[in-house]
């Protein structure tokens, strides 16, 4: 008799499919037992407003949560840049896998890389995140470009280069990676122009706390390094009390010696979008071994940030 299949919440754009579809292959495996996916609609799958407006924190995470609370659900797979800093008692997040590649990219016209934009260039993207960093490079390198808000899956955002309302537009290479479509990249955004947000590219696979059995399973996907590095960059973000739709940007990397890895850096940035401030620091430290070690990196950046000026800009929106 084949065992009974573990249920998996995903939302329903092709993005959160494609990566939920490589989670439930990897339970599967290690589980024995087959998965199907539960699609679920999210407040931020069918709001047509900003995130920033709509306050960004958590929108596409608690209709899944809800789904995982009601028993509809097993499991849930999210992006992890998505999940709000508070984790909820009843649930866990069980595994994050390694982590696909964290820059930020822009497809543009004509294969445009950034430094090739023409004078008045206008760049979509819907994260102040990114607005501030550009728009602080285009003043520090003598561009001339504009960044203009825009929401939307990767179809309807490339869809703007391609029908000419837009010169480029930025996305997360994670993304486009998942579902195929790294080949349109014209230019990948290195981490010292734009630093990206605090756990993008990595995935949180979560459950309820009382599930036992598929928690013990689940951590078998789970990669310490990447834990470690995003549980530091989402430490930053909380104590800079500041949500996903806040203008910070942070990464956390692994230096190494060869193939022996020695430290981890944390680098974070707080700006305004219009990029005429930016408060851009970084930290240097023994690899964390614990979570609370990972909390402290990221805690011990957030007030050099804060003692530098990082509040103040903290308001900030994309309008």
């Amino acid at each position: 008799m084949t065992e009974k299949a573990l249920r998996l919440g995903t939302r329903r754009s092709k993005l959160a499919m494609a990566q939920s579809g490589q989670v439930a292959d990897a339970v599967s495996q290690v589980t024995g037992r087959p998965v199907e996916l539960v699609e679920i609609t999210t407040y931020g799958d069918v709001s047509r407003e900003h995130l920033a407006q709509i306050g960004g924190t958590g929108v596409f995470v608690a209709a899944l949560r809800e789904a995982l609370a009601r028993g509809e659900v097993d499991f849930a797979v999210h992006s992890l840049k998505d999940l709000p800093t508070t984790q909820p008692d009843e649930l866990v997040v069980a595994a994050i896998p390694v982590r696909e590649d964290p820059r930020d990219v822009i497809i543009a016209r004509d294969a445009l890389k950034l430094n090739d934009l023409t004078r008045g260039a206008r760049i979509g993207t819907g994260s102040p995140r990114r607005m501030a960093q550009l728009n602080a490079y285009a003043r520090t390198h003598g561009l001339d470009f504009e960044t203009v808000p825009i929401r939307g899956n990767v179809d309807t955002r490339i869809g703007y280069v391609t029908k000419g309302d837009l010169d480029a537009v930025v996305l997360a290479a994670a993304g486009l990676n998942r579902v195929g479509r790294s080949d349109e990249v014209t230019d990948f955004l290195s981490v010292d122009t734009v630093l990206p947000a605090p756990g993008q590219g990595a995935l949180a696979v979560e459950t309820t706390a009382d599930n036992a059995d598929l928690i013990a399973a689940l951590a078998e996907l789970d990669d310490p390094f990447t834990r470690a590095a995003v549980t530091a960059e989402r430490s930053l973000l909380a104590a800079l009390e500041a949500g996903c739709s806040a203008p910070v940007g942070a990464l956390a990397d692994l230096l190494t010696d060869g193939q022996i890895v020695k430290e981890m850096r944390l680098r974070g940035v707080v700006g305004s979008t219009d990029g005429s401030t930016l408060v851009q620091l970084s930290t240097t430290g023994p690899v964390p071994e614990t979570h609370e070690a990972a909390m402290a990196l990221g805690r011990g950046l957030a007030t050099e940030m804060l003692a530098q000026g990082a509040a103040g800009l903290m308001g900030e929106r994309a309008l």
